[in-house]
């Protein structure tokens, strides 16, 4: 279709953690902002504070692998912190990542769904 790549993580925020994720996902927010094929980068959360999914779509492969080795993981822990904050309780992608990509969506025990039909203004 396109060569975009999507997924929803859907988190659990572990007992004590929201305000610390809460200023984490300000950060993780700010720093995509200026990444050129980070298309979106959403983060919705349930009315408890308990669960929070996290939309994601790139240009293609190589902007996810782009964003998943940004400075900012790298220099500010985000992964560390991130997981000390959440569980990840399921990731659902959308597309066709290639290789590289797959590796790090595997990670997070991503499952797939291959593009069927239909469109996007994107």
């Amino acid at each position: 279709m396109n060569g975009h790549v999507s997924w929803v993580n859907e988190l659990a925020v572990k007992d004590g953690q929201l305000e610390t994720f809460r200023e984490l996902m300000e950060e993780m927010v700010s720093g995509a902002r200026t990444q050129p094929g980070t298309l979106t980068y959403e983060w919705y959360i349930s009315p408890d504070g308990g669960t929070v999914h996290v939309v994601e779509t790139y240009a293609d492969s190589a902007a996810v692998v782009a964003h998943h080795v940004s400075e900012g993981f790298a220099l500010n822990n985000w992964t560390r912190r991130f997981m000390d904050c959440v569980n990840v309780t399921r990731v659902v992608v959308y597309g066709d990542p290639n290789p590289a990509a797959r590796v790090i969506l595997d990670r997070l025990g991503a499952t797939y769904n291959s593009p069927w039909g239909g469109f996007t203004r994107l």
